[in-house]
């Protein structure tokens, strides 16, 4: 899967699956963010090991990774992590990431839309999100995209700087979000080209 989408400003970007050729970009990538857009992620990612659970962890198969690149450059990085069996085989967890330099674009919805289609293709029913209470922003975000609070974990998790916040947990049925997304893409300026 590869997909050429324009960004309401006009840029053009590919969205497309990552490979284990990707190593390197998907290091610079997360080594140039601000410390303040990795605080909040669930794990440290400016190492090389980092990168290298990542590639272990879609090769075998408990997640599907997608990244947006501009001038053969990762700027943005999306996660589906779905277990196909037991009794959460019908919940799929999406965690996604934008440079900041390409956000307020129109790339993380577009992100979104495409981790939507891998969890319609696995089956996914539902997808969750987790998210640490300072991050106002990638709640409104999910909250514009039809997810709900469901649950707040007071003081439950801890930044990468040892800091306590609470966890926001966000569900939304797919069938929703699907339709929410399409509705979004009709009425914007940045619907995805196909080339």
């Amino acid at each position: 899967m590869e997909q050429t989408v324009t960004l309401n400003d006009g840029t053009e970007v590919i969205i497309r699956e990552m490979t284990p050729d990707d190593a390197d970009r998907s290091l610079a990538f997360f080594q140039a963010l601000p410390e303040e857009d990795t605080l909040f992620l669930r794990r440290p990612v400016k190492d090389r090991e980092a990168v290298v659970r990542r590639i272990k962890s879609m090769e075998a198969g408990v997640a599907e990774r997608l990244v947006a690149t501009h001038n053969g450059q990762i700027i943005a990085d999306g996660v589906l992590e779905h277990d196909p069996d037991g009794w959460r085989e019908h919940v799929g967890e999406i965690r996604l990431i934008v440079a900041r330099a390409y956000q307020g674009r129109g790339l993380a919805h577009l992100m979104a839309f495409e981790l939507y289609k891998l969890a319609n293709r696995a089956k996914v029913e539902e997808i969750i999100v987790k998210i640490m209470g300072p991050q106002k922003g990638v709640q409104k975000m999910f909250e514009h995209l039809g997810f709900h609070r469901e649950a707040v974990l007071r003081d439950f998790v801890k930044d990468l700087g040892g800091n306590r916040h609470d966890l926001v947990m966000m569900r939304c049925r797919l069938q929703e979000l699907w339709q929410r997304m399409e509705d979004e893409m009709t009425q914007s300026d940045w619907q995805p080209s196909h080339s």
